[in-house]
């Protein structure tokens, strides 16, 4: 296989169209459902965003499993062993 230079950054598609899609790492859809109808790309190497950039603001991360999310919820962006609470989970 040839090693192409591309010119400019690796950069993918981005939006509400690419949800639910399968890219492969040039951007290309491969999931056989037709092109991307979105004009916005955004490069996969970036700077990460300032720290008062960031959203601080508490939220509760929704699992989908109803004991979790009753019983030990987790807030968003908070790190977690969720293995430990599917664990727990799988025994009831």
């Amino acid at each position: 296989m040839d090693v192409v230079d591309m010119g400019n950054p690796l950069s993918v598609p981005v939006g509400g169209a690419t949800l639910g899609r399968i890219f492969n790492v040039l951007g290309e859809p491969v999931d056989n459902l037709g092109p991307v109808d979105t004009l916005t790309t955004s490069p996969i190497h970036k700077s990460a965003p300032a720290f008062i950039d960031l959203d601080t603001t508490l939220s509760i991360f929704e699992t989908g499993i109803k004991v979790v999310d009753l019983l030990a919820p987790y807030r968003r962006g908070e790190k977690s062993d969720y293995s430990v609470g599917l664990a727990w989970v799988k025994q009831y």
